[in-house]
């Protein structure tokens, strides 16, 4: 079980919901009573409908063909996963709820309800804000950026655990930065048995890449600044002995 998470700023659900949506690479489509998982096949509009691309031996392709009306009601599922390898991997699931349109081209899919489940519950997403909001700037480029980060600077990790409660930092044996975005970075806490994540909030949103840079230095020189927890000291030491 996962610990009990401090997400201090962060992002809304309707942005969460549209980064899940444009950085996804499956999704997992029920519609009547096919259910049939694309890998690499969608893309979303700027206003959030979806375009899948089926081949034309389909079962959803002849459900969209043949319900009435032509609009089928079907649910699209995808998973946002954790580019850096931890317990737990998948950190948000979005359900999509609404119509196929036949089309020559890509099916469009026109959601009518959108519910973001977080590891803080479920939330019924407004479809308004969820068309008018935008993913996260940084949302493509995450992948990247968080593997770097734990591949190449481990020593950055560990510093930023300064910056960390030092009862979070309780019994830990590993800790990852689990997640980026303009808001803040998130890590991941892991112990044997439970896991807990930490948000570590930027003094102002980054929009780009360049700003990013310059939060994470800023985020660094206040770690350095800080004193190290005694716990993860004392963790080191038995380690190294």
């Amino acid at each position: 079980m996962g610990d009990t998470q401090d997400w201090a700023a962060g992002p809304g659900a309707a942005e969460q919901a549209r980064s899940v949506l444009a950085t996804a690479w499956s999704c997992q489509v029920t519609a009547d009573a096919a259910r049939e998982e694309y890998v690499g096949a969608h893309s979303v509009t700027e206003d959030g409908e979806v375009l899948l691309r089926v081949p034309e031996d389909s079962a959803l392709l002849a459900a969209a063909l043949c319900a009435p009306r032509g609009e089928p009601s079907a649910v699209l599922e995808l998973a946002d996963v954790a580019p850096v390898p931890v317990r737990r991997r998948i950190r948000a699931r979005l359900w999509l709820a609404g119509w196929f349109v036949p089309a020559d081209g890509p099916l469009l899919f026109r959601p009518t309800r959108v519910v973001l489940r977080r590891p803080s519950g479920a939330v019924l997403v407004d479809l308004d804000e969820f068309s008018a909001a935008r993913p996260d700037p940084l949302a493509g480029a995450e992948a990247q950026l968080l593997t770097h980060l734990a591949d190449a600077h481990p020593d950055a990790v560990e510093r930023l655990t300064r910056l960390v409660r030092p009862e979070s930092l309780q019994a830990a044996t590993r800790v990852v930065p689990l997640a980026v975005d303009r808001h803040g970075l998130t890590l991941r806490i892991e112990r044997t048995r439970a896991h807990g994540d930490v948000r570590l909030p930027f003094h102002t949103p980054a929009d780009n890449v360049t700003q990013l840079t310059e939060r994470m230095h800023a985020l660094l020189a206040q770690a350095s600044a800080a004193v190290c927890p005694r716990t993860l000291q004392r963790q080191r030491a038995d380690g190294d002995g």
